[in-house]
């Protein structure tokens, strides 16, 4: 039995998720999480890591501090999560650990691009005590993929099936389909923007972090111009393997939209309506484009508490069921987390992390660097 310690802050920057993931060896279950925690970033540090999606003065010097920040809040969720659990740090093998994503273009530029996941790995082993594989990402942009998403292959070994053909949705700042088909194989991608959006215009209009439950954006209406104008964006046509982040899908890319769109004076409570139909619609479209005979869509990340988004994918979606990755065994805020804590168990043993015909790579990889903690 091993114990490892997945660790996870995503675009939505809503807070780090970790768990504690026992492997065993067995085929029947190869991961069961122990516990979970969840952990807030202070208000400084998230402001400083949206402050870095967009390009502005000493850049180096303020992301170096940052990557810092993360270190200290990971570090404390792990000894949140090992007191919770009644662990000591000597028990764990490995934290997975993601980091906190602020930049993503991978293939631009050079034709390479990059990748960048904030997050002081060597710090972190060393508040930890604990040996931390992190940067997971960029070992498949090295060769040539999107380094996203990751997570299909971790959902194929979850929950494929031979002969069934189903989907799992995360739906964090980002949307990201898993597709596992009936005949083995694997596709997922990007479909657009998950909460990032929604939270942002939240925010914006009442003051709060998020949408609770979907309630505000179920009071208002769907906008059919202001929907047409945001799905004009390239990224909704093109072909996987494809990824994308708060470099596209930001407060001036939505700010542009509604200026370009023939609708004006919309009442914010109806542009929330309208964008939470851009997630479903987005989402609805590729499944049904790539994945037509899929018999049921499990969902996970902070999307799947928002039910109004789950009534209008269900909608959208009537000959599959669409339920949260909770009826599936695992709890939709603790999977992608325990994705990590999986993907650093591939990397312990040598394995490849990354399925390349998801992400574009020209072959399996080893994913992520170690930084020892003792």
């Amino acid at each position: 039995m091993t114990l490892l310690i997945g660790v996870m802050s995503g675009t939505s920057m809503d807070g780090i998720d970790a768990v504690l993931a026992r492997f065993s060896g067995d085929d029947q279950a190869p991961m069961v999480v122990e516990g979970h925690c969840h952990a807030e970033f202070t208000a400084t540090l998230r402001q400083s890591l949206m402050d870095l999606n967009a390009t502005g003065p000493d850049e180096l010097h303020r992301a170096a501090l940052a990557a810092n920040g993360v270190a200290d809040a990971y570090a404390g969720a792990v000894r949140q999560l090992l007191s919770r659990c009644g662990k000591t740090a000597g028990q764990v093998r490995a934290i997975g650990a993601h980091g906190q994503t602020v930049r993503h273009r991978p293939a631009e530029f050079d034709g390479r691009g990059y990748t960048v996941q904030l997050l002081n790995g060597a710090l972190l082993a060393e508040l930890s005590g604990i040996d931390v594989v992190c940067d997971l990402r960029s070992r498949d942009v090295a060769a040539g993929g999107q380094g996203a998403p990751l997570v299909p292959a971790f959902h194929a070994a979850l929950w494929a099936t031979p002969g069934r053909s189903q989907a799992v949705l995360n739906v964090g700042g980002i949307s990201n389909l898993s597709l596992l088909h009936e005949d083995g194989r694997v596709g997922g991608f990007d479909c657009g923007p998950g909460n990032a959006l929604l939270d942002l215009w939240c925010e914006r209009h009442q003051g709060t972090p998020f949408d609770d439950e979907g309630a505000w954006a179920a009071s208002g209406a769907v906008s059919a111009q202001l929907l047409s104008r945001l799905l004009s964006d390239p990224y909704f046509d093109r072909a996987p393997p494809k990824s994308t982040g708060r470099d596209l899908f930001h407060a001036a890319w939505l700010d542009r939209m509604l200026a370009e769109s023939t609708v004006f004076d919309l009442p914010p409570e109806d542009v929330q309506a309208t964008l939470v139909e851009l997630t479903a619609r987005s989402v609805a479209r590729d499944l049904l484009r790539h994945a037509p005979s899929a018999e049921r869509m499990l969902v996970c990340g902070g999307g799947a508490l928002n039910r109004h988004l789950m009534r209008r994918l269900q909608s959208l979606l009537p000959s599959l069921r669409v339920q949260p990755t909770d009826e599936a065994g695992l709890p939709a805020l603790q999977v992608e987390a325990a994705a990590f804590a999986w993907l650093a168990q591939a990397h312990l043993e040598h394995l490849p992390g990354n399925r390349p015909e998801v992400t574009g790579a020209r072959g399996p990889r080893v994913l992520g660097a170690l930084y020892p903690g003792r």
